[in-house]
């Protein structure tokens, strides 16, 4: 499959403003003729940070919850580095804690300002890292058209600085930076996070254990791997964010659907010359429709803007893609994953929603935010082959029950 994004009709029904629709286009040329989209090419690795001592605790949920498992561990100056894999063509993981739970820096000062997220202060999502053939050209065209890198000096986290590294300062509209590198995140001692070191023999027994639980119980074959990844953003940044994700990598803007129920959006970019999402997973926007100062007039429903105030723009969930298919009669792939983490001890937020019958469609849960990284997880089973990424009744089902889970009760506003 490939997509070419200057012919390509968005799909939905949700409206831009002139605004967007005159520059998507000339971002998509600009990025052509300057060599953007020769120079950078699919999404190699998330990277979250979690807060000091917590990467074995975030590993072993990762372990429970995800195919993705640990490969190699690293310290630098300030951090340890956890790598883990999926299968070679998909991005690898890399999860990163400081050393200090006194560490500071963007995170830490970012988290202070919102309430859910100020009890974990070093914890966030931190963005991507994309393939990048020439660091160099890719900074200088990129600068070229406003984007803007971190220098030596700047950051408390010599990473993003790191020679054989390009970080984007965090996004004004979504907080999540944007990196490049020409490391193959297939060789981790080529990634150049530090001295390696060994987890210790109980920290490995405890992983060990987590595997097990996965093929024990059969579902670990069924979990195939992220499929896309959904940051929420306030209302006025929606078209912002968009765009210059766009200017950033050589991605296309799929379409975006109003979710009237929830008084919101749902924006999709994904890579064009993959056929799996898998490979360079889909990067997802959620904005309200209205700012809470004006729906303060209408009274609608609000949780995505809910979330942004009390946690902050920022990552709000990774989806694992399960394997369409029939467990036993009466019962998908995903309701069997789902129920044996449910028994596991896995919280989930309200029920499995969508219908998986004889037409293409979607089924689809989220679990309740993860204590290590206070990201969700999404399960979502395509059944039929159905090409997309939610249907609206879905999205509305499972924005409501996050939404319930991500309130603060502040004097007399209970959002």
């Amino acid at each position: 499959m490939s997509i070419d994004p200057m012919t390509y009709k968005p799909r939905g029904d949700k409206k831009n403003s002139d605004f967007f629709n005159q520059y998507l286009p000339m971002i998509y040329q600009r990025r052509k003729s300057s060599g953007v989209d020769g120079l950078v090419g699919h999404m190699r690795a998330p990277i979250i940070q979690v807060d000091a001592g917590k990467g074995v605790d975030t590993m072993a949920e990762i372990y429970i919850m995800t195919p993705n498992r640990f490969t190699a561990a690293y310290q630098s100056a300030t951090h340890r580095f956890f790598v883990l894999h999926n299968k070679p063509e998909f991005p690898a993981l890399i999860i990163m804690e400081p050393l200090s739970a006194d560490f500071a820096d963007f995170v830490s000062r970012f988290n202070s300002m919102y309430p859910l997220a100020r009890p974990k202060p070093q914890t966030r999502y931190i963005g991507e890292l994309f393939a990048s053939s020439d660091l160099k050209e890719t900074r200088r065209v990129l600068e070229s058209h406003n984007i803007r890198f971190e220098y030596p000096g700047d950051t408390e986290n010599p990473l993003y600085t790191h020679e054989g590294y390009l970080f984007s300062v965090p996004s004004d509209f979504t907080g999540n930076r944007i990196g490049y590198t020409p490391h193959d995140v297939n060789d981790p001692d080529s990634l150049g996070l530090g001295e390696r070191i060994d987890i210790s023999d109980a920290d490995k027994a405890r992983l060990e254990t987590a595997a097990a639980f996965g093929v024990d119980e059969k579902i670990t074959p069924l979990m195939l791997g992220y499929d896309h990844m959904a940051t929420r953003i306030l209302a006025a940044d929606r078209e912002d964010a968009i765009l210059e994700f766009l200017t950033m990598v050589p991605y296309y803007f799929w379409g975006a659907y109003n979710i009237a129920d929830m008084n919101s959006s749902t924006n999709v970019s994904r890579c064009p010359d993959v056929d799996d999402d898998k490979i360079s997973p889909a990067k997802v926007f959620t904005a309200n429709n209205t700012p809470s100062f004006v729906n303060s007039f209408e009274g609608l429903p609000m949780p995505t803007e809910n979330f942004v105030r009390n946690f902050g723009r920022r990552m709000h969930h990774m989806a694992v893609e399960i394997l369409d298919g029939d467990h036993r009669a009466g019962e998908k792939n995903v309701d069997f994953v789902v129920g044996a983490l449910k028994e596991k001890g896995i919280p989930f937020l309200a029920h499995i929603v969508g219908e998986c019958k004889d037409d293409p469609n979607l089924k689809q849960i989220f679990s309740k935010h993860s204590a290590f990284t206070l990201l969700i997880t999404e399960y979502i089973e395509r059944c039929h082959h159905y090409d997309g990424f939610f249907t609206k009744d879905n999205v509305a089902a499972l924005t409501a029950a996050a939404g319930q889970d991500e309130q603060f009760h502040h004097g007399q506003v209970f959002d």
